[in-house]
């Protein structure tokens, strides 16, 4: 006799289920809170649009679109992509509703996993959670500032210390034209494989991010962009810096940074925690002012980032804090018998009601069994319920904290429960 085969998950998928899902739904929610503070809607995105958006939108020559994207053909034979990032979908959104019509800045922000075919690694996953925002609209570096304000505060609600900001700019319409002349001609006197020789016919910008360390080497003395900023792009980053500085946003100047996505233009940012090893990057983000019209929308600037929801649980994790999120749930009820049980099923309705996470012990599990449920489910405090509890119209309230066991009116559970649980 033959048993059926045993599935797991796809490589590279993690799963989060209890209790390390609670941990998961806290990050996530404390690295959404201060953009919800800073008046940035949600915006929920599909998980994936057609091909040639990634493909113009994130950039040809990227790692991202020329080795990383899961890409099929669907139903109707056309091609489309798993959603590798969030920032050209939004731009789509943005352009095809018309939100760029009203209000500027248009402020929002979004959750949720992405895709990328990577070899999967502690901190580098295939189904990646990342936490995003983009203001797009408005050429401000205060704008600047407060979207980056507002990652650094995301993980320093959680209690994240060891990380850094590394800043650059990689200028704008004004210096990048004559800067990857300056570059392309540098590059071209090297050594170069063929490969990374067409990398930098394409955007030579990215061969200063080649991990590899003989390109490292030759590239050392490689111009860098900050030292040929335009007067209009280096009073644009000065301000940039100006207003962190009066935010109390700690950050180093990284001039040989490069971001992964081609459409970054001026602030560039990046924030970088050593204790993930060689993934130190945690999120960044940066201004991309030519994005939405390489979209066919207006010639508006925009700005956002890309946080990781699982490269910032490992940084906790590395600074030894446990970030837990609420229990699930507050009150565990524990009937004796079916009559008791018909009881507790419409005593926890009203509780639900009222706003409180309730669950019962289903089964008819004797009471040493259903208590130590009870102390498992993180929950404050039992209901405890018997056929004599019913014929005598009370109901025991247990505190599971400290074991303090009283009895209350069944008709008085919501408001004891309620006023015990603020």
């Amino acid at each position: 006799m033959s048993s059926a085969a045993r599935f797991s998950a796809p490589k590279g998928v993690p799963d989060y289920y209890p209790p390390a899902s609670a941990e998961f739904l806290a990050v996530r929610d404390g690295l959404t809170r201060a953009a919800r503070l800073a008046g940035y809607g949600h915006i929920e995105l599909p998980i994936f649009e057609d091909t040639a958006l990634f493909a113009r939108g994130v950039g040809e020559s990227t790692d991202v679109v020329s080795k990383e994207m899961y890409t099929f053909a669907d139903r109707g034979d056309r091609s489309v992509t798993l959603r590798p990032e969030g920032t050209a979908g939004v731009m789509r959104s943005v352009i095809e509703h018309g939100l760029d019509r009203g209000q500027l800045p248009v402020k929002l922000s979004y959750a949720g996993p992405f895709f990328r075919y990577e070899r999967p690694q502690a901190g580098r996953y295939r189904q990646l959670q990342q936490v995003g925002v983009e203001a797009i609209g408005v050429d401000d570096p205060a704008l600047d500032a407060e979207v980056i304000a507002i990652a650094d505060e995301g993980f320093r609600s959680l209690g994240l210390t060891g990380f850094r900001l590394d800043i650059t700019s990689l200028g704008d319409e004004t210096c990048r034209p004559q800067y990857r002349e300056l570059l392309q001609q540098f590059l071209f006197g090297l050594p170069l494989d063929e490969a990374t020789r067409a990398r930098a016919e394409i955007n030579p910008l990215r061969v200063l991010d080649d991990k590899r360390t003989e390109v490292q080497g030759m590239t050392a003395d490689a111009p860098l962009m900050l030292d040929h900023l335009s007067e209009s792009a280096r009073t644009h980053f000065d301000a940039v810096l100006g207003h962190l500085d009066r935010l109390g946003v700690p950050y180093t100047v990284n001039p040989r940074m490069v971001r992964g996505l081609d459409y970054y233009t001026k602030t560039t940012f990046e924030f970088v925690h050593d204790g993930l090893g060689a993934q130190s990057g945690i999120g960044g983000g940066g201004r991309y002012d030519g994005l939405m019209a390489q979209l066919g929308g207006q010639e508006l600037s925009g700005i956002g980032f890309g946080i990781g929801v699982d490269r910032t649980i490992l940084a906790l994790q590395a600074e030894g804090i446990e970030v837990a999120g609420p229990a699930r749930c507050e009150v565990y009820g524990v009937p004796l018998g079916d009559a008791a049980m018909a009881e507790l099923v419409q005593i926890a309705a009203k509780l639900r009601a009222a706003g409180i996470r309730v669950d019962l012990a289903y089964g008819g599990r004797g009471v040493k069994g259903a208590m130590k449920a009870a102390d498992r489910s993180g929950a404050r405090l039992a209901l405890v319920l018997g056929d004599r509890d019913l014929e005598a119209g009370v109901i025991g309230l247990k505190n599971l904290a400290n074991g303090e066991q009283r009895e209350i009116p069944l008709n008085d559970v919501v408001a004891v429960v309620g006023a015990g649980l603020a």
